[in-house]
């Protein structure tokens, strides 16, 4: 089958794992790069042997042949971005978190649906191994109903040494790392009716949010609690992974550190360790963060080829934005914020 020749826009920190990744699966080229700043995107092509570089994405899609577009750049001009390629009848896949607010990212989507073309949205870390296994564990009955659950992401990763522009982020954590967290919540128990949330700033010298605690009432009733933090000093640090503890009347899963899950009935206790693959284009202590983009490609070029139906359209991330943005309200107001 032929493959499908792509444009990649951005050529920062995430841009070199999205194309290693993107030459682990099969049936998709990358052509052409493009940065505002030149050197950038010819040093990434070089890396990549993609053929072209560029620093204009209008200049990019009026000269190359392309069946869709990957915008990486960040998420300030995802807008625009969008909204170029769709003008041009081209498929996008873009990075999360989508927009810079919920207006914007129902624009984005609008303009998808008129001009008749795909919109995806590379929501990577559903796609984590671990975190699929965990889905199988409840929607396999072995728990029965879900009553509660907890989803974890709390390390003390050092964001602002390859991302320093994030010190200035007024919506730091929540917007960052929360489009993938509440993903996930709602990928695990369903959508959300309503939700409680509390911020702080514990890192010195930053405009936003390093800690925050969303509760939810999600699915048929499930509370579940997101916790996220790049504040956490542990005697084990475990960026990049996320843990979760799901309750349920018959049983409970865990996804401890380490990639271990241990499923409890009132039989006993099954446990197991599921490391990720090893690629060696991953970055010390990436681990399972950039291992999981290759099933979240795969997953893409499938939906981009009709074969597949997409789990995280643009539509449906306007979901998982809404909640980000319910939580910053939730947390202004300290109220209880309703979601449906």
């Amino acid at each position: 089958m032929k493959a499908l020749r792509f444009g990649l826009v951005g050529a920062g920190f995430w841009a070199k794992p999205q194309l290693a990744a993107w030459q682990e699966v099969r049936g998709a080229e990358c052509v052409a790069v493009c940065d505002l700043v030149r050197p950038k995107a010819e040093a990434l092509a070089r890396r990549f042997a993609v053929r072209s570089a560029y620093d204009d994405a209008e200049e990019m899609l009026r000269r190359e042949s392309l069946d869709f577009v990957d915008v990486v750049a960040g998420v300030e001009a995802h807008a625009p971005l969008v909204k170029l390629a769709a003008a041009r009848g081209l498929p996008v896949v873009c990075q999360k978190p989508m927009a810079t607010s919920l207006a914007e990212g129902e624009e984005m989507v609008e303009a998808c649906r008129k001009a008749g073309v795909p919109f995806l949205i590379h929501e990577n870390l559903r796609w984590y191994h671990t975190i699929r296994e965990v889905k199988a564990v409840i929607d396999g009955g072995t728990l029965g109903r879900v009553f509660r659950g907890r989803i974890d992401y709390c390390n003390a990763y050092p964001l602002f040494d390859n991302q320093p522009y994030l010190r200035s982020a007024p919506q730091l954590i929540l917007a960052d790392m929360g489009t993938h967290i509440l993903d996930i919540a709602r990928f695990l128990f369903g959508e959300a009716r309503d939700l409680a949330c509390q911020l702080q700033r514990v890192t010195p010298g930053i405009e936003g949010e390093d800690v925050a605690t969303v509760m939810m009432t999600m699915g048929a009733g499930t509370t579940v609690l997101c916790q996220l933090s790049y504040a956490t000093v542990a005697e084990r640090d475990s960026y990049p992974e996320v843990l979760c503890f799901v309750e349920g009347e018959a049983g409970s899963v865990e996804l401890a550190a380490d990639y271990r899950i241990r499923v409890t009935t009132r039989e006993g206790t099954r446990a197991r360790r599921l490391p990720p693959p090893p690629y060696p284009w991953v970055e010390p202590g990436e681990g399972i963060g950039q291992t999981c983009i290759v099933p979240c490609h795969r997953h893409l070029l499938q939906a981009l080829r009709g074969e597949a139906a997409c789990e995280t359209t643009g539509a449906d991330n306007l979901k998982t934005l809404r909640l980000v943005f319910a939580s910053y309200e939730s947390a202004r107001r300290r109220q209880v914020v309703q979601t449906v």
